[in-house]
């Protein structure tokens, strides 16, 4: 009985966070269309360029970066009913959109971005190379999965713990591997 009480809770108090944590994005300018489950995450500026459909869930440690001077659309925009898992970042300097229904496990990188590799430039200087990144509706992307500029996913497409995205994927294949390679067609 005492688990139970103690259970319901740190449920009532995640909650009460969560929905702190939609009024302090929203004040600071994030687009929040609905409630979002936001566990403890982090967006550090450019509040203006996010846009996230309800209902969607970002857990604990996920980190929503924007980079560069604000923008009129949404460098980043997250589908309703998508769940993006512990630890992930996601790093937009032009447009990374993200379908509905996706499912991203702990840990992955996304980015519409690079450096430049100029010899003549030290590595801090070399200038920033953006192509947007997409992510269609119903994607299952697995643990640990890097997810580079450029790169389109399909529909339905899974990409296997540990892979790293450098091609885009088309719709229902299953991808694995650094780099990812189709392993089969999904029916």
């Amino acid at each position: 009985m005492i688990k139970t009480g103690l259970s319901l809770i740190n449920k009532v108090s995640e909650g009460i966070k969560s929905r702190w944590r939609n009024y302090y994005y929203q004040s600071l300018g994030v687009k929040l269309h609905g409630y979002i489950w936001m566990r403890d995450i982090e967006i550090p500026r450019n509040f203006t360029d996010i846009e996230i459909e309800s209902p969607c869930a970002l857990d604990r440690g996920v980190t929503l970066l924007c980079s560069g001077e604000p923008v009129d659309k949404p460098r980043i925009y997250i589908g309703s009913h998508t769940y993006i898992n512990r630890n992930t970042f996601i790093d937009a300097t032009e447009s990374i959109i993200i379908g509905e229904y996706c499912g991203i496990g702990p840990n992955c990188y996304i980015t519409d971005h690079d450096h430049g590799y100029d010899a003549e430039l030290p590595p801090l200087k070399q200038p920033m190379v953006s192509k947007p990144t997409k992510i269609g509706n119903n994607v299952w992307i697995g643990a640990n999965v890097t997810i580079l500029k450029g790169v389109s996913i399909g529909d339905r497409t899974i990409v296997g713990a540990g892979s790293v995205v450098t091609k885009s994927l088309p719709e229902n294949v299953i991808a694995v591997g650094n780099p990812a390679q189709i392993i089969k067609y999904r029916t």
